[in-house]
């Protein structure tokens, strides 16, 4: 064996050392924003619960202000007071049904982007594992001309 044969050898052996190790931080580097985007998924599930209790706290203010404010003109809690209490519980129904699906479609849209990064991670890691089979199929032409004294 040549000296060049084994400085060819030794720098495609560390050009393979080098594409492992880049393809793993690439993978992991993916695998961590995918666990990002989960934890906000999970963020974004706690972020509704307090915004449903917020919304509840205030809806039951608004709802006890009104009543105070028919009984205090002296009008009976009938007819258009009742009206405008139904009213409101229907606009209450429908302000959580739109926090929830917005909750649901904001949730939806980061497992999405954690699979799309996990995706990722996995495509880096392929990537790396090409780019040494490459180098390794390069390697193994050089030593090969190399040895017959020829080029291709």
């Amino acid at each position: 064996m040549s000296w060049t044969t084994a400085i060819v050898a030794a720098t495609s052996a560390a050009q393979i050392s080098s594409q492992n190790v880049i393809g793993k931080f690439n993978e992991g580097v993916n695998n961590r924003n995918a666990e990002v985007l989960e934890n906000e998924e999970i963020a974004i599930a706690n972020k509704t619960e307090l915004e449903l209790a917020n919304f509840d706290k205030q809806f039951q203010k608004l709802q006890g202000s009104a009543v105070v404010s028919t009984n205090k003109s002296g009008v009976a809690y009938e007819g258009s007071a009742i009206r405008i209490a139904r009213a409101n519980m229907r606009e209450k129904a429908l302000q959580e049904n739109i926090i929830k699906y917005n909750s649901k479609v904001a949730q939806a849209q980061k497992i999405e982007q954690a699979n799309f990064a996990r995706i990722k991670a996995n495509m880096a890691r392929q990537e790396s594992k090409l780019a040494m089979i490459k180098t390794g199929s390069s390697l193994g032409m050089s030593l090969l001309t190399m040895s017959q004294g020829t080029t291709v």
